[in-house]
């Protein structure tokens, strides 16, 4: 579809630091997501600069020293650890002949590679889409041509209008499908509610061993890699907290530092579970020295999707590689606020379960109910749920049940469900 130098699995990394500093901790991120979209990686180039330029992103001199390794070596692919405007990007493949892509444009085609099931194509494509809408420009060479087309063009509209309206009606389409999808969460969510299911929502940096935790706590057998973007699509298991009883638990994508905004967009459908979940597991790896700016970076997307305000409770994983042992830390107040695990070696998986359960049942409330017979089906679903500690019938042959729930969830059931009294 472009004219644009193909690229290949071979690429020249260069990363530019515009700090005094040099980051390893995006040195070494940067190898990952290489690693992480199968590119072999012919060197790695670091520049120093106190700025960006408006042509190049890096000096004349420095991408003439590129220039010359990439005639050297016959490199097919340059990728640039930054976000590059549509012109330096223009510009630099002018100059270098080959194909360069920057960081958004890396992390999109892991995506791309990922995504397994027709929503998370979906959502990888609306971003990918997203992006490429705004460098139509320059990949043609033959865009202000004035050209007729059978049933596609109207009068004296040129080639590169009518890629940009077709590309406007795709994202219309694939907007509009997962605006199907977005109803049907919503609509599995409002059941959930409904059956006073709890939702916990698994967070955190890409490659913090999530989807390994989440197979252990709920017996499943999900992907699981030692790669950036291991999981893409979203997967829900029930799982029993004894006297609380069943909570969701939900895997998430990964963040990742300077998440492009356009994944954020596209995948708002899958995000909401995160958004609207009762609590977060916020999983940290702890063995990584870079653990602190990455839970900033993951408190940063939350914000952005709208889930600042969820409670979090911190799982820091990964600890059979330190020189640390399961436990729960609490803070001044009696509160849990973090348990040490080890997802891989399955250590501590009482202990968060424990928590879990402690943060879900901060505010809880042991209330006597009263059902009516007609109301028997929502006694059965308390029976269920595993929260009815004691029970008695009433003269008038209503049920009296003592029951422990949530503040909020037991509002829920007053409110909802009209129960006839409560004390």
């Amino acid at each position: 579809m472009f004219e644009r130098p193909t690229g290949g699995e071979q690429a020249l990394l260069v990363h530019i630091d515009f700090s005094c500093m040099p980051c390893i901790d995006e040195l070494h991120e940067f190898k990952q997501l290489a690693a992480s979209a199968n590119i072999e990686a012919i060197d790695l180039i670091c520049f120093n600069r106190k700025a960006p330029t408006p042509k190049y992103l890096i000096g004349l001199g420095q991408a003439e020293h590129i220039q010359a390794l990439v005639k050297t070596h016959a490199i097919p692919l340059v990728i640039i650890n930054h976000p590059l405007s549509p012109a330096q990007e223009r510009n630099l493949e002018r100059l270098w002949q080959c194909r360069v892509i920057d960081r958004i444009g890396l992390i999109l085609d892991i995506f791309a590679q990922r995504a397994r099931t027709h929503e998370g194509k979906l959502q990888v494509e609306l971003a990918q889409l997203a992006h490429l809408s705004t460098r139509l420009v320059r990949g043609w060479t033959h865009l202000e041509r004035q050209k007729g087309g059978i049933g596609l063009r109207g009068p004296g509209e040129t080639q590169l209008e009518t890629d940009r309206r077709l590309l406007g009606k795709r994202i219309t389409t694939i907007q509009k499908r997962l605006e199907k999808v977005r109803s049907a969460r919503q609509q599995s969510r409002r059941k959930r509610q409904r059956q006073l299911i709890p939702t916990v929502s698994l967070v955190g940096y890409t490659n913090a061993g999530k989807s390994t935790l989440f197979n252990r706590l709920t017996d499943s057998g999900i992907f699981a890699a030692d790669q950036l973007f291991a999981t893409l699509d979203p997967t829900m298991r029930q799982i029993n907290l004894g006297k609380y009883g069943e909570v969701v638990l939900a895997d998430t994508v990964g963040f990742i530092r300077d998440l492009p905004h356009e994944l954020v967009e596209s995948f708002k459908a899958t995000l909401e579970e995160t958004r609207e979940a009762d609590l977060l597991l916020h999983v940290v790896d702890a063995h990584d020295p870079a653990h602190i700016s990455h839970s900033e970076q993951v408190d940063l997307v939350l914000t952005e999707i709208g889930a600042e305000q969820v409670a979090q409770l911190i799982v820091y994983n990964k600890i059979d590689l330190m020189d640390e042992t399961p436990r729960i830390e609490r803070n001044q107040q009696g509160q849990i606020k973090a348990v040490w695990v080890s997802a891989e070696k399955s250590l501590g998986m009482d202990l968060l379960l424990q928590a879990i359960y402690e943060r879900l049942s901060e505010q809880f409330v042991y209330k006597t109910i009263e059902l009516t017979p007609a109301q028997a089906h929502v006694r059965a679903k308390l029976y269920q749920r595993n929260v009815v500690h004691e029970e008695r019938i009433d003269e008038h042959g209503n049920f009296l049940l003592v029951v422990a729930l949530p503040a909020w969830e037991f509002q829920q059931l007053i409110g909802t469900l009209k129960i006839c009294r409560s004390d």
